[in-house]
């Protein structure tokens, strides 16, 4: 296992902790929002800040990257979007009565969840509130978007009649200890599951599959069949709250305060191997290329091999909590509460473990090939016995 305590870049320029860290669809560009108040934009190619996007009254705590659009959203109860080559606000939503938490961008529509207890939809291009839906009892943290297109069956879809000028969904997760769907249109509840009894923290839809994961403070993960509202699983064995989830292959990965992350097989509910050695929370992860990444509350960063569970390599240089991480490139980035964005090479990691997967499989394949002749022998043998028997 090796430790790396110097990374390839150490980017100092925010004045105020990282809250969240974007990477945009076309890999070009990060965007980093901070508790000074400020996004910055920045290259991968040249790990340079190109952009500096000021205006918000407060600290910023989420951020998403488009290719030609950045957006922010703050504790002033705002979000603003912004034009990433020229660095102007290009328009403010106003609506919320408190701390907007998390957006998120579908389509031409804008999602928002508040301290307000709302969560609402707002019309990209125009600046203009399009929906606001109300129900939850207390603040909303999470957001995921689909449309019933990707989940219902023709025939289900015609008991939608008055759905169907929009087939978009919205989800939300709140302190409340519910997860509420909501039909984007008309900001009808269509589903609230119930189950949990601590705050949701983190939700991870699977359309194709009709599933959405959902990680709370009540220290499970539930699994809900999203056009039923019907809990399927619940996955019970982490000791404390499930901050992150990361499904990859049909392989569900939770980060929790319990300072594990586990690896859990969705279709059986089993739980198939645990990530020890942080120190503190695990408070983000990414699955990249047969690796587990994760960030922890101890100002660490650590690569695991996924399927062994055994740590590769350790990251040490910030000073506190690392509160997102991405990869680009087989570059680790890392933002923190100490007002850093770190990057860290990667290669390495990845170049040992696509030669340990390469032989893995040309083990298995020989084990196959030789459990084959195996079976095709015994098949014989069984043949023959049946012949000498008169069967």
């Amino acid at each position: 296992m090796g430790n790396s305590r110097s990374a390839v870049k150490v980017c100092t320029d925010h004045q105020g902790g990282i809250n969240w860290l974007s990477l945009s669809p076309d890999g070009q560009r990060l965007l980093t929002g901070s508790e000074d108040g400020t996004a910055r934009l920045w290259s991968t190619a040249d790990s340079q800040c190109h952009g500096h996007f000021q205006g918000h009254e407060s600290y910023i705590t989420f951020c998403h990257l488009e290719n030609e659009a950045a957006f922010t959203c703050s504790a002033d109860h705002t979000i603003r979007k912004w034009d990433v080559v020229t660095g102007q606000c290009l328009a403010i939503y106003r609506g919320h009565t408190s701390i907007v938490n998390r957006i998120l961008v579908a389509k031409d529509y804008l999602f928002s969840g508040s301290y307000d207890r709302t969560a609402r939809c707002w019309s990209v291009d125009k600046e203009k509130q399009i929906q606001e839906f109300r129900g939850h009892r207390n603040c909303v943290l999470t957001l995921a978007h689909y449309s019933s297109r990707d989940v219902l069956e023709e025939e289900e879809e015609e008991e939608e009649e008055e759905e169907k000028v929009s087939r978009d969904l919205l989800v939300t997760g709140s302190t409340d200890c519910t997860v509420k769907v909501w039909w984007v249109s008309s900001g009808r509840c269509y589903q609230t599951l119930l189950g949990h009894t601590g705050a949701v923290l983190c939700l991870i839809l699977d359309a194709p599959n009709r599933e959405l994961f959902s990680g709370s403070t009540d220290y499970t993960i539930r699994t809900w069949n999203i056009v039923t509202g019907e809990q399927l699983k619940v996955f019970k064995e982490h000791q404390g709250s499930v901050i992150c989830l990361e499904l990859v292959n049909r392989h569900l990965y939770s980060g929790s305060a319990d300072r594990t992350v586990k690896c859990w097989f969705v279709d059986t509910g089993e739980r198939i191997q645990t990530y020890k050695a942080h120190k503190h929370s695990v408070s983000t992860l990414k699955y990249h290329a047969g690796i587990l990444f994760t960030g922890s509350g101890d100002a660490c960063a650590r690569a695991f091999n996924s399927r062994s569970g055994v740590l590769q390599k350790i990251f040490r240089g910030h000073k506190f909590i690392i509160n997102c991480i991405q990869i680009h490139n087989e570059l680790l980035y890392t933002a923190s509460h100490d007002g850093t964005l770190r990057i860290w090479d990667i290669r390495g990691i990845c170049k040992r473990n696509k030669r340990r997967l390469k032989k893995e499989r040309s083990v298995q394949g020989r084990s196959s090939q030789k459990g084959s002749l195996s079976r095709l022998f015994n098949n014989k043998v069984g043949c023959m016995v049946q012949q000498e028997n008169g069967e």
